[in-house]
Formats: C-alpha cells, structure tokens, sequence
C-alpha cells in the first residue's frame, strides 16, 4: 500500500491480552504496512503505558475513534463485545473481535448481519489455529475420529466475567469442529464443571459426540498448578500429539506392509515456522481485507464455537440442578 492509502488501526481493551494487539500493530506500523493510531482502554492509567509503550496516542473512550480508524481489535470484555463492535462495523470499519464473539448467540447474530450489510470484514480471534504447531498439523488432519484433549491454567485474577467453558474451553471447541469439518454437525453434548474459587464454572468437562461418529473429550481447568495446552488424537492410519504450549506436533503411524507391527511405527514431528500466533492471525486479518478475501475465522466460525459452548454450559446447569435437588432431598 502507498503512504497514502496505508489503513489506519486501533486497538481496544488493552489488558494482559490487547496489550499485545497493540504492540502488533505497532510493529507493523513502524515497519510501514499500516498506520497504528492509538491504544485504546477505559483504564486510563493502563492505557497510558501501553500507548507510550507503543509510540501511539492513547483514548479512554472507543467512540473517538469512529472517525479515525479503518481496522480494530476489540479484547474488552464479553459483554461489551457486540455494542463495540457493531458500533464500528455499521461504519464500515473492519473488526477484528477476540473469542468469544459475543456472549449471547443473538448478540453474534447481530455482529454477523451488521457486518454483512455494511461490507465490514468481521473476524474472531480464535487464537490456537494460529498456533504454529497447529498450523504445520492441519494439513495432515485426514478423519480425526477421537480426541482427548486438556486445557489448564493457573487461577488467571482475568477474564472472570465468563466461565471456563468461554474463557478457556471455547479453544478447543472451536478447533474440533474445525478439524472434524464444519459441515459435521454435533449429535450430543453431556458435561459437567463446578465453580471453585469464583462464582463461575472453574473447572468444566465435555463429551462432543458428532454425527459422523468422532467424539471429543475436552477438560478444562482454570484453577490448576501449571499451564497445560495438549490435544491428543486418532485417526485414520495415525496419532496425533499437538501441544499448544510448546508448539509441538507429531504423528504416530503404522507401516501395514511392515514385517511385524513393532517395525513398522514411524513417529514424525512436524517441522514448524515459529511465528508468534497473534502475528500471524492478524497478518491474515490485514491480507483479508486488502485482498477483500473471507477472513480465515469468520463471524459464522466465532458462532459456531460459541454455539457448542452454550451447549456445553446448558449441560452442566442441568447436571448442577441434580445435583441440587439430590441433596435438598436428603437434607
């Protein structure tokens, strides 16, 4: 793009996860692709550093930036999503809006027909297809058929104004629907979670059971002692280790010409351009729009994650109303 026509970014909600929106954006700013126009947060103090950390003008209010900005990323928290978002994209300006995508299914609905009629490219930030192990495995996904899959975490003091199951479990949701095929639809969910330290689901457990036979077994926890991100699973003719965390992945298979079994294991760790994920998520981001390409995470993929995780969560309201009542009747 010329230094004329350069697209004009913000980032808004500047926490432990915006925080580094901006400095992206920053990043490519000074390397000349776009123009980084400012940091945005409600905490003054927050936004301040971060905006003087990334040579930026700072705002404590989104809607001065209605008029100022082509593109933003919106981390603020879940429950403002829609309201900011839509606000920019009935303008015509792009949205890059961190998962969840709304808190509400009707508020993702409303993000997705603003977008549509506007002509506003609307993108969820689903971080982990970015992954770069991920990125190296997806083209060796063939007919995963079963998937066990952990996601812990230290109690983050962030993010409480949801529950595990759309802080954390939303990831994984999201990436094995994308691995199964998202034209496969789910067939059952049960689940269960319990809050422990907060008054939100801590800790959370869910069955997917899919149409075309794959089942995943997800746990979720954010009141662990360290930091687990591992995805296991079986398809056909192999298995599939991928770790998020240290961006690992390998696939495990058999040699059927093999003398004897044992001989015929081949075990091959991808090789992986280790490429920050938030980089390369918003690299897309921005070649999406100056290609007016679909953007590789749509709303209707945003939705669709969020859609499995109010399954989930109604499970485990149910699960809990047992619970309940078992013990009201032996009281």
């Amino acid at each position: 793009m010329t230094e004329t026509t350069k697209l004009r970014t913000a980032a808004i909600g500047v926490g432990s996860l915006g925080r580094h929106h901006a400095r992206n954006y920053a990043e490519f700013a000074r390397e000349g692709h776009i123009e980084f126009i400012g940091a945005c947060d409600s905490n003054a103090e927050t936004v301040a550093q971060v905006a003087a950390d990334n040579g930026s003008a700072s705002f404590t209010d989104w809607r001065e930036l209605l008029d100022k900005v082509d593109i933003v990323s919106i981390a603020t928290p879940t429950e403002t999503h829609c309201e900011i978002a839509c606000a920019f994209l009935e303008k015509g300006i792009h949205v890059l809006v961190e998962k969840p995508i709304a808190l509400t299914l009707d508020e993702a609905d409303k993000m997705i027909a603003v977008a549509a009629s506007s002509g506003a490219k609307l993108m969820v930030g689903q971080l982990e297809r970015f992954n770069p192990a991920m990125v190296a495995l997806r083209l060796h996904v063939n007919n995963p058929l079963y998937f066990e899959i952990h996601r812990v975490s230290p109690f983050p003091n962030r993010s409480l104004d949801v529950d595990v199951v759309l802080d954390v479990m939303i990831h994984d949701l999201d990436a094995i629907q994308w691995l199964v095929g998202e034209d496969v639809k789910v067939s059952e969910i049960r689940a269960v979670g319990i809050p422990v330290i907060s008054d939100k689901v801590d800790a959370a457990n869910a069955r997917i059971e899919f149409e075309n036979g794959a089942v995943a077994n997800i746990t979720a926890s954010r009141i662990g002692t360290e930091k687990i991100r591992k995805t296991r699973f079986y398809q056909t003719n192999s298995y599939v280790v991928l770790d998020y965390a240290t961006k690992f992945a390998s696939l495990t298979s058999l040699n059927p010409d093999a003398a004897h079994p044992l001989l015929g294991i081949s075990i091959n760790r991808l090789e992986i351009d280790d490429v920050e994920p938030l980089r390369a998520e918003i690299t897309s981001f921005l070649d999406a729009i100056e290609n007016d390409a679909i953007p590789p995470v749509t709303g209707e993929d945003g939705r669709r994650a969020l859609a499995l995780a109010v399954g989930v969560l109604e499970k485990i309201d149910a699960h809990m109303n047992r619970l309940e009542r078992q013990a009201s009747l032996l009281a």
